[in-house]
């Protein structure tokens, strides 16, 4: 075979070398975008928590969780059927609302055995959220990036309780911030399908 033949195959067989191992490379790349990106955004192995009502309450919605772009959790609560004003907004460590009262789901998660304070404090329960506030019309709707809250590991929240109080939560009294009884509980798991956090019709 003529050297320049053998010569123009050599190279054709490595541009055909370098043109697969290039399609591979930016096949991977795609996917690890497309991964990173769904992670990072609701819908995207996000956990959520369906509000009930407690005995003779009205309070129901919905609470969606994912992880944030940067760090911590994004949460997303969407709650109605409350009285206008603050109302104190919590992760409870038992994901167990099958208690009229949702005294099942038991006190606040805190998982390295913190004071309870407000969600802006560094020293803090991981499910002290704060409060939620209800305009006229008895709807509360709140967004916030939390960084004391994990999806993963052992100290994950999904798996526990999300209850809304009756009352304001002060922020500073122990152990819960004397909120009053529990209007709302709803278990915590695998969902973040739907980032709106509206209550079911």
């Amino acid at each position: 075979m003529d050297r320049d033949v053998r010569r123009g195959l050599t190279l054709a067989a490595g541009a055909a070398g370098i043109a697969v191992v290039a399609v591979v490379v930016i096949g991977v790349v795609v996917l690890a975008i497309r991964s990173d990106t769904s992670r990072h955004q609701p819908g995207g192995g996000g956990a959520a928590a369906e509000l009930k009502p407690t005995e003779g309450s009205t309070a129901r919605g919905r609470v969606v969780f994912f992880e944030a772009a940067t760090r911590g959790v994004r949460v997303v609560a969407h709650v109605e059927g409350l009285a206008p004003g603050e109302h104190g907004f919590h992760i409870h460590e038992n994901g167990d609302c099958s208690a009229p009262d949702a005294s099942s789901a038991g006190g606040h998660f805190d998982p390295t055995g913190m004071p309870h304070a407000g969600p802006e404090a560094e020293r803090r329960h991981a499910g002290d959220l704060g409060n939620l506030t209800a305009d006229e019309s008895g709807m509360a709707h709140l967004e916030r990036v939390d960084t004391h809250l994990s999806l993963e590991g052992g100290g994950s929240i999904v798996g526990r309780a999300v209850v809304v109080h009756a009352g304001r939560d002060d922020l500073t009294s122990q152990p819960a911030g004397d909120a009053g009884g529990r209007l709302a509980c709803g278990v915590i798991g695998p969902d973040g399908d739907r980032a709106g956090a509206r209550p079911e019709p």
